[in-house]
């Protein structure tokens, strides 16, 4: 009996994995608040989330020592070209900590072929954690009233069109009923 109890356990928690690992994308039954936790734009002016309020908002929260991270710059980079016209801001936000100053960011994003995305830096990463984020790739997903809509934890291939179409439904799906 204890055996068969361990074994259904067993099956149980490998499905999950396996779902879990197939599909990093969590979004919520309903929009949760964001903090108001301040961040840095890549001018050195302090912004929050509300700043936002008005577009459906991809933030990227990411780290330049995370291999999946500057992989996924790239087509961050197109998918953030392909979108930027239809209502959909991207975002990438890292420590302020990693970099010696704005301009070796800047650098290090035209290096990786993402030099299109707006960055933002988070300073000792208040923002990060006051989000409950403790690894990268990670991204929080904003509707257009600077509400939390959902997650996706890892990497992205995100100017695959698959992504794209299913980024747009969400965003449409998000906006229904906001003024």
């Amino acid at each position: 009996m204890i055996k068969k109890i361990f074994y259904l356990l067993f099956l149980c928690l490998l499905f999950v994995k396996t779902a879990t690992a197939k599909s990093g994308l969590n979004l919520y039954p309903y929009p949760q608040k964001v903090p108001q936790t301040e961040i840095f734009n890549q001018y050195g002016e302090k912004v929050n989330l509300e700043n936002f309020k008005g577009n459906f908002v991809i933030i990227v929260f990411w780290s330049r020592y995370c291999a999946p991270c500057i992989k996924e710059l790239d087509n961050l980079n197109n998918f953030s070209n392909l979108t930027k016209d239809k209502g959909i801001k991207v975002m990438i936000v890292s420590r302020l900590e990693e970099w010696k100053n704005i301009d070796e960011l800047r650098k290090f994003l035209k290096r990786f072929k993402a030099e299109d995305i707006d960055f933002y830096l988070d300073s000792g990463s208040k923002l990060t954690n006051d989000f409950g984020i403790n690894a990268y790739p990670h991204t929080v997903l904003l509707n257009k009233n600077a509400q939390e809509i959902g997650r996706i934890r890892g990497a992205v291939v995100w100017d695959d069109e698959d992504v794209i179409e299913y980024i747009y439904k969400i965003k449409a799906k998000s906006n229904r009923g906001l003024k």
